[in-house]
């Protein structure tokens, strides 16, 4: 547990950085839509959701960096960042089934990603309480 508690910066960074790549859907939301899900659109409205969602994914990414280069914050962003994965990935799994091939490299990393930051927040509980 101690060498995830003294390494759990590295995946934050390494995770921040793949994630914040989502912002590129800002600027090419169908390539974003088609990349991630094997999906496309043809409205403004699905353009501005893909848009806004393409900002928040890439603004988990940037407070995943912020977090491992911060250990004061390095808590609050990885669980904030985790918690948004999570939601992420259950969402997919109960009503994307259509899609989860398409997903699957990103599915993985989010559960790597969260399974990590569960056992980075209780090493760090353990640290605390001792």
């Amino acid at each position: 547990m101690d060498f995830i508690a003294r390494n759990f910066r590295w995946l934050m960074l390494l995770s921040g950085v793949l994630t914040a790549t989502m912002f590129y859907g800002l600027f090419a939301p169908q390539e974003a839509l088609q990349s991630m899900f094997g999906a496309s659109f043809d409205g403004q409205l699905q353009s501005l959701v893909v848009r806004s969602w393409s900002a928040l994914v890439g603004l988990m990414g940037v407070l995943l960096i912020y977090g491992a280069l911060s250990p004061r914050h390095r808590v609050l962003c990885a669980f904030i960042a985790a918690l948004s994965k999570a939601i992420f990935v259950s969402l997919l799994l109960i009503h994307g089934q259509d899609y989860l091939s398409k997903a699957a490299p990103a599915i993985a990393l989010d559960l790597l990603v969260i399974a990590f930051t569960l056992l980075f927040l209780l090493a760090v509980q353990k640290r605390r309480s001792a």
